[in-house]
């Protein structure tokens, strides 16, 4: 893909990348230590849905 960003949309870009990586660590390490199984796979499934975005975004930047 190849689009002509101005330089605050890269930084809002990185800015949404970084935050679905944070919150895709944090799901992942909630599911860790949840002792309830269907929340633990609800939290798991949230995780991957946040990496899946976090590398969607990222398509826009490469």
């Amino acid at each position: 893909m190849n689009y002509q960003l101005t330089e605050l949309e890269v930084e809002h870009l990185r800015s949404l990348i970084g935050g679905h990586g944070n919150l895709s660590k944090k799901l992942e390490m909630y599911a860790q230590n949840c002792t309830d199984p269907e929340l633990k796979t609800i939290l798991e499934r949230d995780a991957q849905a946040a990496k899946q975005a976090q590398r969607e975004l990222m398509a826009y930047l490469n």
